[in-house]
């Protein structure tokens, strides 16, 4: 799974950005983590290090704020919150023109903070306690619910859904027998989740 194998190539963050305050911006991770990488939007609290190139008294390491900005040496403030680290480092690059000559600015994730929040799943509707939990490999969608305390006595069990982001941005939405769950053990419903997943359990129309 994508968000998975994103998760595990971050723990050799830390080895690449070592690295990143002395080499150009030619310089790059490993295939197989950049391709993880390239397309991966920068959130809010993850730790991003930008270098530039022979001016390393401009280089900095900071997490990303809850405006979804950082603030760079003569630059200012720049938007990293929902860029690619290769838009980020565009943008720095172009503003930077206006001070340094052929500036060539690295913009490198060295901390993936907001996985945590991305890939929860979330339990919502007429459940006891509507919940967001901490995704876990071989979760499934009872599993979820119980966290939640249960369906409430207003609820339409075999209603409930289960929504999916796509990578391609659409939601795919699965039905979900949870009565037949939880009091026939009938479990061709109970589906694993994935990282993002929401259910959503209605009330019961009177």
């Amino acid at each position: 799974m994508r968000m998975l194998r994103l998760v595990a190539a971050f723990f050799i963050l830390p080895l690449l950005g070592a690295c990143a305050s002395s080499v150009p911006q030619s310089s790059s991770p490993p295939p197989a983590v950049q391709a993880l990488l390239d397309d991966y939007l920068i959130g809010v609290d993850d730790e991003v290090q930008v270098s530039v190139w022979r001016n390393p008294e401009l280089g900095i390491t900071v997490p990303v704020r809850p405006d979804g900005r950082i603030s760079v040496p003569l630059v200012g403030d720049v938007v990293a919150g929902g860029r690619t680290p290769d838009q980020v480092a565009a943008d720095i690059q172009e503003k930077l023109g206006a001070y340094v000559r052929d500036p060539q600015v690295a913009v490198i994730l060295t901390q993936l903070r907001s996985h945590e929040y991305l890939s929860r799943v979330r339990v919502t509707g007429a459940v006891r306690q509507p919940v967001s939990i901490p995704y876990r490999q071989g979760m499934t969608v009872l599993d979820a619910v119980l966290a939640a305390g249960g369906v409430t006595e207003f609820a339409a069990p075999d209603r409930a859904d289960l929504f999916r982001r796509n990578e391609d941005a659409t939601t795919t939405s699965y039905a979900v027998r949870l009565d037949r769950i939880l009091n026939r053990g009938e479990l061709d419903t109970n589906y694993p989740v994935a990282p993002g997943d929401v259910i959503t359990i209605p009330e019961r129309t009177f």
